[in-house]
């Protein structure tokens, strides 16, 4: 079997090609083209091909992961959306939740909608949390509020009713109408999209559903046939938030479950690698171009959360758009080596706006003007501007540093050099605040965990950013600047379905817990079929669940086999012990009550395994010394700059070093050691001291 997966980022788009007869793979990096990035896709795939000596026809499984749908949350710039609700609650998207995530800030900063509230239009319409019909749906006013959505350009309409979890006729109606009057305009109705109750989750989930759609619909639709012009066959799966593959034809229609797609793939792929080194607690760092996702592998596997959150206020939990999805754990943030910088109020201020591909950092020639994170890593000799991406493209160090100092230097009176390692340290400091939240914050000890650097500018910050929190090693995976491409080989097919059925647990409750997920599966399978999707299934059940009185829930794995009249039992024990390991007490008194039930169907793969060590690698291994700018030894300093396999030969190094490869480079800092594992990933022992 030949697999081809590729990761979309904002800035470069990552190739790798699996041979699993020979177990050769092969890797690739070329710029993203976002005007349409299909076009990139085509020019990597040409060239890989090439490279393997090999054909479209030839590959059996193309697996696909982006970042084209948070970028455009996080920078955006989605299609202009509107949003239909039951009347008397237009402001549910605009109050969120009373509680604050800075209880005591009279000035809190909120992300900015995805839609103004004149674009928000109600109709006539009640149904109680029990599914009853309070008040009939009125015809009347769904054609008003279609005639406010068309009158002010809306593209994309989300429609999120109250209690329509508990009964979708009104929104199926109402998007029936839509389709009538206005076949041409994107639906995404809430009970398709979150059937699960808590009216603003849902309606944050469903109105991002709709804000990306109509661009995730298009760009697949171009992947697609280009894909096809090309001689691909074969079935195409994209990366899903939870880590499992999907159909193209579910991900336009749910685009929210991709939301964080190539981060969840870099996730898997960490995961592997810790297998490999024998590592089963990792904290994970990618950084691209755009952005910067840091998430954890606990046990061996990667951590799920049944939602998350996007483009948080620094990083503060209930500061972001609630996403009611299940997403593999993780915090990201608008840094990555595009990242523009500029100087606010006497201070050096990073992202989150990005550079991207086009124009790109100054650096790059291509016509940027602002400068950036790459751009800063260039003038400080961390990035070797004849060798950036194997040498495929020349940087101009100058331009940089002429950027730098105009935009940076002049306006707070210091030098280019200054500016540039302001960037980079703003930079990295808002990187370890991320860091800091998926650590400690969330009650794991740094010191028990091994930091995962990948992406093509994750090594470059992550040996400081490890320092600082005490993790006392980094590894940066051979093939660490298309981690997200390599994670994709993992991968399966995976369909997750959820709903809301509010019930007390008891002994007896296990037939209506086998009714609730008799129900799921049907949609499961539904899923499954509209995908195409066949093979041996594997099957889990999940739920949230909680004492009855308590306003949140904790995720609850719940036993596997037939429900029978023991299962009631045995789910309140999972309960007990989630409870037990989360809180380390029990209420002995409590009574129990479970929310939302989740069924998840894995589709059995048998894709080899990836094998590190294979990967081609183009030319002669290289070695050099440049000037490098290390505080801890007061400025520039001539430095080892070391091809990845030069490494392999000497053994290991003591820093300070750049450790280069085609795909990303690795900085390692004064004192600390730098190692190749038998596997072919760079390990480095975290020994120097805190940073000067």
């Amino acid at each position: 079997m030949m697999r081809l997966a590729f990761d979309i980022g904002g800035t470069f788009t990552d190739f790798i090609l699996s041979d699993d007869a020979t177990g050769a793979t092969h890797v690739l990096k070329v710029p993203t083209t976002p005007s349409d990035p299909s076009r990139g896709v085509i020019i990597g795939i040409q060239r890989l091909l090439e490279a393997a000596d090999s054909a479209g026809g030839a590959v059996d499984t193309v697996l696909h992961a982006t970042t084209v749908a948070t970028n455009a949350v996080l920078e955006r710039k989605g299609a202009p959306t509107g949003l239909i609700t039951t009347e008397g609650f237009r402001d549910v998207l605009i109050i969120g939740r009373q509680k604050r995530y800075e209880t005591y800030d009279l000035y809190i900063d909120k992300p900015k909608p995805l839609i103004q509230r004149r674009h928000i239009a109600e109709v006539a319409e009640r149904v109680g949390p029990d599914g009853a019909v309070v008040r009939p749906l009125d015809q009347g006013s769904i054609d008003r509020a279609i005639d406010a959505m068309l009158a002010s350009g809306r593209q994309t309409i989300a429609v999120a009713l109250l209690h329509s979890y508990a009964r979708p006729e009104h929104e199926r109606a109402i998007r029936d109408r839509i389709a009538a009057r206005a076949p041409g305009i994107s639906v995404s109705v809430s009970s398709a999209v979150s059937s699960k109750f808590r009216e603003y989750e849902r309606t944050s989930t469903t109105v991002t559903n709709a804000y990306v759609k109509p661009m995730v619909d298009r760009y697949l639709q171009h992947l697609e046939e280009a894909l096809n012009t090309r001689g691909f066959r074969k079935q195409l799966y994209v990366m899903q938030s939870s880590g499992g593959l999907i159909s193209p034809d579910l991900a336009r229609e749910f685009p929210v479950r991709i939301i964080e797609s190539g981060p969840a793939a870099g996730i898997l792929m960490c995961a592997i690698v810790g297998k490999t080194e024998g590592r089963e607690d990792l904290i994970t760092f990618d950084m691209g171009g755009t952005t910067a996702k840091l998430g954890a592998v606990d046990a061996g596997k990667p951590a799920i959360m049944s939602s998350f959150e996007i483009d948080l206020v620094r990083y503060k939990k209930g500061s972001g758009l609630p996403i009611n999805v299940p997403a593999v754990e993780m915090v990201e943030i608008g840094a990555g080596g595009g990242s523009i910088a500029r100087t606010d109020k006497g201070m050096i201020v990073v992202g989150p706006d990005s550079a991207g591909a086009e124009p790109g950092p100054i650096c790059y020639g291509q016509g940027g003007t602002e400068p950036t994170v790459t751009d800063a890593n260039v003038v400080l000799g961390f990035i070797s501007p004849d060798w950036f991406n194997a040498g495929t493209m020349r940087l101009d160090a100058s331009a940089a540093a002429d950027g730098i100092a105009r935009k940076i230097g002049e306006p707070l009176g210091i030098s280019a050099q200054e500016a540039a390692w302001g960037i980079h340290l703003v930079a990295t400091s808002n990187m370890e605040n991320a860091l800091r939240l998926v650590s400690v914050e969330r009650g794991r000890d740094p010191r028990r965990y091994a930091l995962v650097a990948f992406g093509g500018a994750g090594p470059l910050h992550a040996a400081r950013m490890a320092r600082s929190i005490g993790i006392p090693s980094m590894i940066v995976p051979y093939g660490a600047g298309v981690g997200s491409a390599i994670g994709l080989l993992e991968a399966e097919p995976r369909f997750d379905v959820t709903a809301t059925r509010v019930m007390h647990l008891t002994p007896d409750s296990w037939r209506t817990i086998e009714a609730v997920y008799r129900a799921l599966e049907v949609q499961v399978r539904a899923d499954m079929e509209r995908g195409g999707q066949v093979g041996q299934l594997r099957w889990s059940r999940n739920a949230q669940m909680r004492y009855v009185g308590q306003g949140f829930e904790i995720h609850v794995d719940l036993p596997d086999g037939p429900i029978d009249e023991g299962y009631g039992r045995r789910a309140i024990e999972a309960f007990k012990e989630a409870y037990m390991r989360k809180h380390r007490f029990l209420d002995a008194e409590g009574s129990i009550e479970a929310v939302d039930w989740t069924l998840v169907a894995t589709v059995a793969s048998h894709n080899s395994e990836i094998r590190f060590g294979k990967m081609t690698v183009d030319g002669a291994a290289r070695a050099s010394v440049r000037k490098v700018w290390f505080p801890e030894l007061r400025g520039y300093v001539e430095t080892r700059i070391l091809d990845r396999r030069v490494l392999l030969a000497e053994g290991q190094i003591i820093g300070p070093a750049i450790i280069e490869d085609p795909d990303s480079t690795a900085v390692i800092l004064p004192g600390d050691v730098a190692r190749i594992s038998q596997a072919g990933h760079l390990i480095v022992d975290i020994v120097g001291g805190a940073e000067a």
